[in-house]
């Protein structure tokens, strides 16, 4: 089948790349020539493991293709799928004005019955005002509009789509299914779950699905403060509850907060949404909350390590991207860490396997070192803020015996305290225990 990927960020690069992988004909479309150019080289402009792999073999096999052109290949396609990005608006409300350009581009272009995709996240009923704003545009297009929002998980995003443990498909045309089970005919003959809802349903999933995880995020790091006032080890609470299979053992570790492309922008639009539909969203505005406090929780952490100051000490951050295997800086809890230990008159040294690309320009207080042994050496303070797999397996006494004073914040409870002093650490603190 011929398809159409309009965008080129995250989502639509891995949905492009995994379509043709299931043999599709696909053609990545983006207005961004450089990123165009980067890609017909070869090269992949984000860092996503496995990502390079399946562009280039399906480059070769004919069935991947690029363009800044969207008519030529809109028009030959059977299904176009839109991952555009919709920013948030600084009132938590989304940016819809690039999408429906986008949307009305493609009415444009249509030269016969089509199937419109929307991956792109967007509020509640926005794709009935797609649909809309498509027939302005061109009112003798024939289409039907699909919701098919991605659950992909930076850092395992490839797996996620080829694996998924569901697909999630809004629609309202009999005619846009059998096109869709064509698409996805590769995952249901694995037993991959494909519901099919309404338009708003399968908009509301999305947000929904993201809304929980942050809330077991914020919940786990509320417990774990508490853990920490009672003497409680908030390791053992999180496997205590997590073996209900009622709660799962997912998303309880806790650490400096959620960050990324999805919970920050996905809980402040659902309250958006909540407040306009005159049905607050309680709960998601409670963990909005915590979220931001617990990165203030964790400076605060810090500066106690310091004996109550920073200021003219040097501190060693390891890994400032939101996740490990990522190199997204949205949003991430380093974003408030690192300026405000800056401000507080610290010398900020970072080491991160990806995040200097988009970190130099964001973390302008910090120098950049290639590894956790450089960073270190002479430092007052050791902060592990992202977990990448580089930074489990520390030579700690190397670490000690470099520092300043050895003390070291573990703010993802990767190591374990008897470990941190018997290998020469002079203080060490983690999260909840």
């Amino acid at each position: 089948m011929k398809l159409v990927i309009v965008g080129t960020g995250y989502v639509g690069l891995v949905a492009g790349g995994c379509l043709s992988d299931f043999g599709h004909d696909v053609v990545c479309i983006d207005t961004n020539a450089e990123k165009i150019a980067l890609l017909r080289a070869g090269q992949v402009p984000m860092y996503e493991p496995g990502l390079d792999a399946v562009l280039a073999r399906n480059v070769a096999a004919g069935r991947l293709g690029f363009s800044t052109e969207l008519a030529s290949p809109v028009a030959g396609a059977k299904v176009v799928f839109v991952a555009v990005d919709t920013p948030n608006l600084p009132d938590g409300g989304v940016d819809m004005s690039r999408l429906v350009a986008t949307m009305q581009d493609i009415a444009r272009a249509l030269t016969g019955y089509t199937v419109v995709v929307t991956k792109s996240t967007v509020p509640i009923g926005a794709n009935r005002k797609l649909a809309a704003a498509m027939r302005e545009a061109r009112p003798d297009a024939q289409f039907d509009i699909v919701s098919n929002p991605e659950f992909l998980r930076e850092g395992v995003a490839v797996t996620d789509f080829m694996q998924p443990d569901r697909v999630v498909i809004g629609l309202e045309s009999e005619r846009a299914r059998a096109v869709m089970d064509e698409i996805y005919q590769p995952l249901a003959l694995r037993d991959v779950p494909v519901l099919y809802t309404g338009l708003e349903s399968a908009e509301m999933i999305k947000y929904a699905a993201n809304a929980f995880l942050a809330t077991k995020v914020s919940f786990i790091n509320d417990i774990a403060a508490l853990c920490e006032r009672v003497g409680a080890d908030v390791k053992s609470v999180a496997d205590g509850i997590g073996l209900d299979p009622r709660v799962g053992d997912r998303f309880l570790h806790p650490g400096p907060g959620y960050g990324g492309s999805c919970f920050p922008k996905d809980t402040d639009a659902l309250v958006r949404i909540g407040r306009e539909s005159g049905a607050p969203q309680r709960i998601v505005e409670a963990v909005i909350g915590v979220n931001h406090d617990v990165k203030l929780r964790m400076v605060g952490k810090i500066l106690d390590l310091c004996g109550g100051s920073v200021d003219g000490k040097t501190i060693a951050v390891l890994g400032v991207t939101f996740k490990p295997d990522t190199d997204d800086m949205r949003d991430a809890p380093s974003l408030v860490i690192v300026p405000a230990l800056a401000a507080a008159g610290a010398s900020i040294r970072v080491v991160d396997p990806e995040g200097r690309r988009q970190g130099a320009a964001l973390l302008p207080q910090a120098d950049w070192f290639a590894d956790a042994y450089a960073a270190a050496d002479g430092a007052d303070a050791l902060v592990i803020l992202t977990e990448w797999s580089v930074f489990r397996t520390l030579d700690l006494a190397r670490l000690a015996r470099s520092m300043a004073t050895p003390a070291m914040a573990d703010l993802r409870n990767i190591y374990q305290r008897a470990d941190a002093i018997g290998a020469g650490f002079s203080a060490y603190v983690a999260v909840g225990r």
